[in-house]
């Protein structure tokens, strides 16, 4: 049954917005939903459909028909997920090298959201569809720490936090090549190549990218580091590595032809921070590194 919600215009929120009071009737309703719902007329004042700008008078009476949330068109599927974290509003996955996060041509299974869907038995709708809310990416073959959002709230909440940069994610990569300096920080804007349009590159008229990175330890020819994303550009780090000249070993799309073995680049999302959307507490996560990635660091201590 769809659920409708009623409110009288209080002496307090006389002259409010409609957007503000109607997203103040439910804290799981986020202001960016609740104005697409005024523009499709399920929110009414005094039995009339209003503009989201209209100013509110003590007495109005608002009414909102809460739309029924549309399904994806994803296949659940059960999959041993490996949360880190979980509640009613969101959720930290640990995913593995080689899975892919969401659908699309040629990975309609078997996707990081396949799993979440069978997973997550509680999701309400982000957007007006019933969905896992994934606000940040890792690319397949890098493994580690991804947030998601259970509800719009939180979906709002997490996005927000991302642009603001106030998220922390911290990744360790091996890459190619012996850096001198202990630490720096890669500024260079990232856009689509041109040629390419399946790479990203280091373009003037691209989005401003920052990487900031330290070293943890240097071999014969590769050395290890942690980096932190200022922004969240695809590809950033492998493409802000190769730009420095020390691209990620193991890289198939960014990095040298003769690398080491691991079956994709060797890069870790291992710590991931945020302040939850709804206890406002700040909250961070570890990931270990997986199997093949420590592997590849005795390796080179072998070899150093």
């Amino acid at each position: 049954m769809q659920e409708v919600v009623e409110q009288r215009v209080t002496d307090e929120q006389n002259k409010e917005r409609i957007d503000k009071i109607v997203a103040g009737m439910n804290a799981e309703w986020s202001r960016s939903q609740v104005q697409q719902w005024i523009k499709d007329g399920v929110v009414t004042v005094n039995g009339q459909a209003v503009k989201g700008n209209y100013k509110a008078k003590t007495g109005d009476d608002i009414t909102v028909t809460v739309p029924e949330p549309e399904v994806l068109d994803v296949l659940p599927e059960p999959m041993d997920l490996e949360i880190y974290y979980e509640d009613r509003d969101v959720l930290v996955v640990n995913k593995p090298r080689g899975m892919v996060v969401h659908p699309a041509p040629g990975h309609v299974t078997g996707t990081l959201v396949n799993g979440l869907m069978y997973h997550c038995q509680d999701l309400s709708g982000i957007n007006g569809v019933m969905r896992p809310g994934i606000v940040h990416r890792i690319d397949k073959d890098t493994s580690g720490l991804l947030m998601v959002a259970k509800n719009d709230m939180a979906h709002e909440s997490l996005v927000n936090q991302l642009v603001a940069k106030t998220v922390t994610r911290r990744y360790k990569a091996i890459v190619h090549g012996v850096i001198a300096h202990d630490t720096g920080t890669i500024d260079a804007p990232i856009g689509r190549d041109k040629v390419d349009r399946q790479s990203m590159t280091i373009d003037e008229n691209g989005k401003h990218a920052v990487t900031h990175f330290r070293v943890l330890e240097r071999f014969k020819d590769f050395t290890y580091v942690e980096c932190q994303l200022e922004t969240g550009r695809t590809h950033q780090i492998r493409v802000h590595m190769k730009y420095i000249g020390y691209p990620l070993a193991g890289d198939p799309k960014y990095g040298p032809k003769k690398t080491l073995d691991i079956d994709g680049q060797a890069l870790h999302a291992g710590i991931l921070g945020f302040t939850h959307p709804r206890t406002e507490e700040y909250i961070e996560f570890e990931a270990p590194l997986p199997q093949d990635f420590a592997h590849l660091l005795e390796y080179l201590h072998r070899l150093s």
